[in-house]
C-alpha cells in the first residue's frame, strides 16, 4: 500500500524539480524528504528518482506515479469535502495567502465576516507573486490564493484541479504630496510633465512594478529611472513626505496614508485583474466556501479613496 503522505512528497517533487524546492515548500528538511522518497521507492518496488551526488530527478516510472499521485489527492480531497460538506458547518482551519495590497485591504472585512464562525480558524499570509501563491495552492499549503495579474495572461487555461473567481479589477493611480503642484485638481495631470518628477516604484520583478513600466512607457521620450524600495506603504510614506511620486494600485491607498494626494492618470487605464485561486475539489468545502463568500463581500467593500480629478 502506498502512503498518501509519500505520494503528496512525490507530486510536490514532480511541481518543484529538486528535494531542497521540495523540503522547503513543505517545512521539512532535504534528508527527511529524501528518505521518505526513498521509502516509497521500496512500497512501489520501482526507481522513482535517478540521484546523482548533486541532483536528482525522475524517472519515468516516477512521472507516471507522480501523474497518478495528482489525481489520488484530488479524489482524497473531494471525498474529505463531501465528507465535511454533510454538515454544513465551516469547521476547521482555513489558509489564504494574498499579495500584499489585498492582505491589508481586505483583512479588516474578512475578519468580521468570519468571527460570525467560532468553529472556523483562519490564516492570512502574504505571498508577493502569482507563481508562488498558485503552486501553494496546487500542493495544498494553503486553500485559497488572493493573486493579482498585470499581463491580463491570467487566467488563462489553468489546470483542471483549480479555480479561478475574478474578484475585481484595481486601477494604478499616481500618488502625490498633498503639497505637490499635481495635486492641484483645478490642473490636468499632464504626462509629459511626469518625466521631470523624481520617481519611486517597487523593484524589478515585483508585481506592481509591470503597471509603472506601462505608465512610463507612455510619458514618452527618456524614461525616468525611479528610485526603487520594498515595499507599498514604504513607497507612500516617502511620497507623503515629499520625496517623490509614484504610480500605485488603488488598492494600496484603502488604509488611507496622511499626506498624499492621488490623481487619475490620462489616457486609457493601466490595471490589474484581482482573482482568488482554489482548489476546484475544495470549494464544495464549508470552510473554504464560507471563506470565499467573505472574500467577495470584502472584494466589493472595500473602497480605497477616490482620487481627484
Amino acid at each position: 500500500m502506498l502512503e498518501l503522505r509519500r505520494l503528496r512528497l512525490l507530486a510536490e517533487f514532480a511541481r518543484r524539480g529538486s528535494i531542497a524546492a521540495t523540503a522547503a515548500a513543505l517545512g521539512y528538511t532535504p534528508s527527511a524528504v529524501s528518505q521518505q522518497l526513498a521509502a516509497l521507492e521500496r512500497e512501489a518496488k520501482v526507481a522513482l528518482l535517478d540521484r546523482t551526488a548533486r541532483s536528482a530527478e525522475l524517472t519515468d516510472a516516477g512521472r507516471r506515479l507522480a501523474e497518478r499521485a495528482e489525481e489520488i489527492l484530488i479524489l482524497v480531497e473531494a471525498a474529505e469535502t463531501e465528507r465535511s460538506s454533510q454538515a454544513d458547518t465551516p469547521v476547521g482551519r482555513v489558509v489564504v495567502t494574498a499579495f500584499p495590497t489585498a492582505a491589508v485591504a481586505f483583512a479588516p472585512a474578512l475578519a468580521r465576516s468570519l468571527r460570525d464562525h467560532p468553529q472556523l480558524t483562519f490564516v492570512l499570509r502574504q505571498t508577493p507573486g502569482p507563481e508562488g501563491a498558485i503552486r501553494q495552492v496546487q500542493s495544498g499549503e494553503v486553500d485559497i490564493a488572493l493573486v493579482d495579474d498585470w499581463s491580463g495572461k491570467l487566467p488563462g487555461q489553468p489546470p483542471s484541479a483549480l479555480k479561478f473567481f475574478h474578484l475585481r479589477r484595481d486601477p494604478l493611480v499616481l500618488a502625490v504630496p498633498a503639497d505637490h503642484p499635481l495635486a492641484d485638481r483645478s490642473r490636468a495631470v499632464d504626462l509629459q510633465r511626469l518625466r521631470e518628477e523624481s520617481w519611486m516604484a517597487a523593484p524589478p520583478g515585483e508585481p506592481s512594478r509591470q503597471g509603472v513600466e506601462r505608465l512610463l512607457d507612455t510619458v514618452g521620450g527618456a524614461r525616468p529611472v525611479p528610485w526603487e524600495f520594498e515595499g507599498l506603504h514604504t513607497i507612500l510614506s516617502l511620497v507623503a513626505k515629499g520625496i517623490g511620486i509614484a504610480a500605485v494600485p488603488s488598492l494600496g491607498m484603502a488604509a488611507g496614508i496622511e499626506g498624499v494626494v492621488t490623481r487619475l492618470i490620462p489616457g486609457p487605464p493601466i490595471v490589474r485583474e484581482v482573482y482568488a485561486v482554489t482548489r476546484a475539489a475544495s470549494v464544495r468545502r464549508p470552510s473554504v466556501a464560507v471563506t470565499l463568500r467573505a472574500i467577495y463581500s470584502a472584494a466589493s467593500d472595500v473602497q480605497p479613496p477616490l482620487p481627484e480629478e
